[in-house]
């Protein structure tokens, strides 16, 4: 699992530290493997938003509930945008599953790609994957 967070300098530092998440997390039973935080058995993985486009995810992300804790992900749209600026084969499958669900609003996502100079690739994308 890949959490987004947008770690905060420690006052009188200019360096950005995930160590007090870490430090909390293990503190209940975490454990870290390699780039992974081990969490009730899920390998978690700490990113900090790389671009405008998780930036805007992050800013964007609805509230749902999960096992009776509130939490924020991003939107369908977000995701899909995310897959196809990665672009790596797996991206591209999850990319399919989101369009075969039925999960994106058409105009959302349109208006993701646009602002994110991504039509260019959802063309391609399209005239690889989704033209008969």
């Amino acid at each position: 699992m890949d959490i987004f967070i947008s770690f905060e300098a420690q006052p009188g530092s200019l360096l950005i530290s995930p160590e007090p998440v870490f430090k909390y997390l293990t503190g209940r039973g975490a454990r870290i493997e390699g780039e992974y935080l081990i969490i009730a058995d899920w390998p978690v993985q700490f990113l900090p938003p790389s671009g405008r486009l998780v930036e805007e995810a992050l800013e964007e992300a609805v509230q749902v509930e999960v096992e009776e804790i509130r939490t924020r992900v991003f939107t369908a749209e977000h995701l899909a945008a995310i897959a196809l600026q990665t672009g790596r084969p797996k991206d591209k499958a999850r990319l399919l599953q989101f369009i075969d669900s039925g999960a994106l609003s058409s105009e959302r996502f349109q208006s993701i790609l646009e602002r994110h100079a991504l039509a260019g690739s959802w063309m391609k994308f399209e005239q690889q994957f989704l033209d008969s």
